[in-house]
């Protein structure tokens, strides 16, 4: 129970690496709210945690809007009395990005939008509710695409660098305060998202050479919510400012 009586948010928990460390989360005694686009999905994700006999609460939001992620913070702190714990996981590349010389433009503010202002905005709502808790803990989704030079997906390649700056940043304006700020860099995890694009012809997902760097092989949503796991619980109570890659050995090569 490494999460007993702790208040948590995660983003993106509908499916994938979000709804994995969300039923993760609950088992180690999380309170869990779970924010998603997809209503049905994270219906169903907090449903499960129920049966289990955990405590959960579905928001339906859009992280790239503000004012939804307001309210979701908000809800949380309604229901639960509080926050410790912001796993801001929500983003994506989608199957319009790739090179930026082709793209269509809009694709880079849809990007940004999904992958760095939802984790900035998710930041600026939690923060002073993890104030008044004495402390907490924000893990936040980079990539290896942040990590090393990957071909393709450059929108989402520029957003994830920007989480990389953000995390670093945050974790000295916030270690006064007793909130640590570290995040995850995934490789290609075989989520549902990650296979439908692999599965079409587009240069977002990853592409062989990116598949055959991950020398023990691709990973599973759970792989990376056990690396969740540690950054919210007090094992990693000295750590701050870390980008992890979760990859599969993919960065050190």
């Amino acid at each position: 129970m490494r999460l007993d009586g702790k208040i948590t948010l995660i983003t993106g928990a509908a499916a994938g690496i979000g709804r994995a460390s969300a039923k993760l989360f609950a088992s180690h005694g999380a309170m869990v709210g779970l924010i998603d686009i997809n209503e049905a999905g994270g219906n169903s994700a907090a449903d499960e945690i129920k049966t289990a006999g955990g405590q959960a609460l579905f928001i339906k939001a859009d992280v790239s809007n503000a004012e939804d992620v307001q309210r979701a913070v908000e809800a949380v702190n309604d229901t639960f009395g509080g926050l410790d714990i912001l796993y801001n996981n929500a983003g994506g590349a989608t199957p319009g990005d790739g090179s930026l010389a082709d793209m269509p433009l809009e694709e880079f503010p849809h990007a940004i939008g999904l992958n760095l202002f939802g984790p900035f905005v998710g930041c600026r709502y939690a923060i002073p509710l993890m104030e008044r808790r004495g402390g907490g803990s924000i893990i936040n989704t980079a990539s290896i695409r942040s990590m090393i030079g990957t071909v393709g997906a450059d929108a989402y390649t520029a957003a994830k660098g920007g989480i990389v700056a953000m995390t670093r940043a945050l974790a000295l304006q916030l270690a006064p305060k007793n909130i640590r700020v570290n995040a995850v860099a995934p490789g290609a995890v075989l989520s549902e998202r990650v296979k439908a694009l692999m599965a079409t012809d587009n240069d977002s997902g990853p592409d062989q050479a990116l598949v055959d760097r991950h020398i023990l092989g691709l990973g599973e949503p759970e792989d990376v919510a056990l690396v969740a796991l540690f950054f919210a619980s007090d094992d990693s109570r000295w750590v701050t400012g870390q980008i992890l890659p979760v990859d599969g050995g993919a960065s050190a090569i």
